[in-house]
């Protein structure tokens, strides 16, 4: 080795491995910031010298920043100075300038304006995209590729064609004219099975791939690909970074890592390693249209939370339908000006990672995906969800409602009394059912059977002697090939007519006169003599009291009515209560009853859980009621994470079935005063459904899980699917029921 190669050898060691002081000041700031990507640095430059290699960042500052490299997907050098003149006139580092100045100044990571020439307008386009028959044949998987560059789509064919995995292929292109047209020909010809609209140039790649969501495109796959051309005009490592992101999520094995993915319950997105960003680092200008766009489903920014960055990823079916109940449309995305920040587009990347952790969810990393995934607890035995049998016109509704009063007429009346309250609530599947058809009992049972649901518990309303709404299922009897399973709860209070917010005037009394039990159990007996009629612990037919304080002598007429049953030949009856309504008028001894339901919100809804109404006043901000609510909101999530508190489940009776509510919201019934649980979707029911399942369900009574409710449309508090959400709730409970049933909600195997 000659001299000169030794002295450059040891001026290169000299300047990788001893830094001056400034320079290490510098590279110690850069690592906590996190804005140095060592894997997305490293594969920007082939065949560089294995020492840099070790000490990338050192190459970066030494010569890679003057070079035009970026240190990270995000940041871009040279459009950090072309639009920051005073950083390239002082010779700073874009970098150096941009953590210790620049971020705190607001200065954007990359060029802030667009730059007017390079912007490309495309030729104006009507394009749509049909809605999708959801009973179609689909592949396991989706993905959606959207190309606005023609001249990327050889290098995708190449990658898709390759694939070890069954997948059905939605292709999105930028109409830019007759090239287009050329181009639709040539993806059909390579996969013929291909499905490719045209759509104008809005929304980038985020708008299309919104589009096909809500067409119903993307329902029903184990999961969905995203993939796009990742090329932009401003920047010069658009292909280095796509390829990047493609090759992590779809590597050679695919089927392998995609197996990890959906066996992983708390990974909601599957990006490439390096795509996980914290979105307090990477807020931009996007932080209040991130903002606006989660209130959309009453949700509110959290104070840190990940997102998938590029844009290119594996997604769940959860958060394709949470992106669905956004109802985005065309108008929402600004049109095409090149702008590189502060679009709906860039809000939406940050917005879904906020989405996923409201779930309990996260963004994994294809690195991460070859970790243990820890086994999953075992399912809860029995699951019970209330059943309202309102749907339908009575006499008694008629005169004190008006001809025609059924629950739907609430229901549809309700209104939004703040910004972004999901009001009102609309059926799906079965539409504004009469329950007097058992088509409909028929359907529903299916539906909530596959999602787990073992019974329906009925409310029974019997005012001594007198009875309503039991029409449903006195035809159901009529029946016996209608696979119903159901069981009673005496809904044992009297009708008032402050149930819609008004006077409290009774209009039908619970009259508890001598011997009552004894008319009480003959009303029961044609529905326990019925072979659908529910025996959870496979020998006793199970009967709830709703307000077991609202009983004159409880221990006595609890006493009498097992002895009614056992004299009308049913036997021993399992008699369960309500948890919340053990005190009143009398007094009720926890050892009574041989279980107890735990009934959210009742009983959950604390001081630190209001955010208007309560001690504090208005918590709410620019998203506070309208003037004149009268009401009270509380927050869903400090529900559910009051439920599985210790502390709080110490004072439940012993023998209590745990319990959980997919949502509470009475506005349809009570208008201005109403009682809201702001926050209430599949997304919140999830987590705190995992959490209840993790540690609440093993104490619960006989591993029993209750849900208030299946159908209680005028509180909002029901399991159906409505048009907001569709079948969510029900694939959510599906997650903690699969183990004991063995499937999942297939909402095409199931219609009314």
């Amino acid at each position: 080795m000659n001299t000169a190669r030794i002295v450059r050898i040891l001026s290169l060691a000299v300047q990788v491995f001893l830094p001056s002081v400034k320079d290490m000041l510098l590279m110690w700031r850069i690592a906590r910031s996190g804005w140095f990507d060592r894997l997305y640095y490293r594969n920007q430059i082939r065949g560089l010298h294995p020492i840099w290699r070790l000490v990338p960042m050192r190459h970066y500052l030494l010569r890679g920043e003057r070079m035009g490299f970026s240190p990270h997907p995000e940041f871009s050098p040279q459009g950090y100075l072309r639009f920051n003149p005073d950083v390239a006139a002082a010779g700073l580092s874009p970098l150096g300038h941009f953590l210790t100045l620049g971020l705190a100044e607001g200065r954007s990571a990359r060029s802030s304006r667009a730059s007017a020439a390079k912007v490309e307008v495309s030729p104006p386009h009507d394009g749509r995209i049909p809605r999708f028959d959801p009973k179609r044949r689909k592949a396991p998987f989706a993905i959606h590729l959207h190309l606005h560059y023609p001249d990327l789509w050889p290098e995708f064919r190449d990658i898709l064609i390759t694939l070890d995995i069954q997948f059905d292929l939605f292709v999105t292109l930028t109409w830019q004219g007759k090239k287009t047209d050329w181009l639709a020909d040539q993806i059909a010809e390579a996969i013929p099975t291909a499905q490719v609209f045209t759509l104008p140039n809005r929304g980038r790649d985020i708008l299309p791939f919104v589009r096909l969501i809500n067409a119903g495109a993307l329902d029903g796959y184990e999961a969905v690909c995203k993939l796009h051309g990742k090329k932009s005009l401003h920047r010069n490592d658009g292909d280095t970074w796509r390829r990047h992101l493609v090759s992590g999520i779809l590597p050679n094995g695919l089927a392998t890592q995609l197996d990890h993915f959906l066996s992983d319950s708390d990974a909601a997105f599957w990006v490439a390693d390096g795509q996980r960003y914290a979105v307090k680092t990477w807020w931009g200008c996007n932080r209040e249209k991130t903002k606006a766009l989660l209130r959309r489903i009453e949700m509110d920014l959290p104070n840190d939370h990940d997102f998938p960055a590029g844009s290119i990823y594996w997604a769940k079916p959860l958060m394709i339908g949470m992106i669905k109940a956004l109802h985005l449309d065309d108008a929402l995305f600004e049109l095409e000006e090149g702008q590189i920040d502060g679009t709906l587009a860039h809000a939406f990347e940050r917005g879904i990672g906020a989405i996923a952790k409201a779930a309990g969810q996260t963004v994994r990393q294809s690195s991460e995906l070859r970790a243990k995934i820890r086994p999953s607890p075992r399912a809860p035995r029995f699951v019970s969800a209330f059943y309202l049998p309102q749907f339908h016109p009575i006499a008694e509704n008629d005169a004190w409602w008006g001809p025609g009063y059924t629950e739907w007429s609430a229901v549809t009346s309700g209104t939004s009394v703040f910004p972004g309250h999901l009001q009102p609530s609309r059926p799906a599947d079965f539409g504004f059912y009469d329950l007097r058809l058992p088509k409909t009992l028929a359907a529903q049972a299916a539906l909530a059977g596959r999602a787990g649901i073992d019974a329906f518990c009925v409310y029974h309303y019997w005012f001594g002697g007198k009875r309503l709404l039991e029409e449903p299922l006195d035809r159901l009897l009529m029946e016996p090939d209608i696979d119903f399973p159901f069981y009673l709860c005496w809904a044992n209070e009297s009708w008032r007519r402050n149930w819609d917010g008004l006077s409290g005037e009774v209009l039908v009394a619970q009259d508890y006169k001598p011997d009552f039990e004894t008319d009480l159990v003959a009303s029961t007996l044609p529905y326990m003599q019925d072979a659908r009629y529910q025996r959870p612990d496979g020998q006793r037919p199970r009967f709830v009291v709703y307000r077991p304080s609202d009983l004159p002598a409880p221990e006595q007429n609890i006493a009498r009515m097992r002895r009614a049953w056992r004299r009308a030949g049913i036997g021993e009856v399992e008699i369960g209560a309500v948890a919340f309504h053990v005190t009143g008028e009398a007094e009720v001894a926890e050892g009574l009853f041989d279980f107890w339901i735990e009934m959210p919100p009742h009983g959950l809804v604390k001081n630190e859980s209001y955010v208007f109404g309560g001690a504090a006043g208005n918590l709410m901000n620019d998203a506070s009621p309208v003037p004149g609510f009268s009401g009270v909101i509380y927050d869903y999530s400090k529900i559910a994470q009051l439920s599985v508190d210790p502390k709080y489940r110490r004072t439940l009776p012993s023998r209590t079935i745990a319990g959980i509510m997919p949502s509470w919201d009475n506005t349809a019934r009570r208008k201005v005063r109403a009682h809201i649980a702001r926050g209430g979707s599949p997304a919140t029911f999830r987590k705190w459904l995992r959490e209840m399942h993790e540690t609440v369900l093993e104490t619960s009574y006989r591993n029993e899980l209750f849900i208030n409710a299946w159908n209680e449309w005028g509180e909002k508090a029901m399991l159906e699917p409505s048009q907001t959400f569709g079948h969510l709730y029900l694939d959510v409970l599906s997650e903690v029921t699969s183990n004991k049933h063995g499937a999942s909600v297939n909402p095409e195997q199931v219609h009314a």
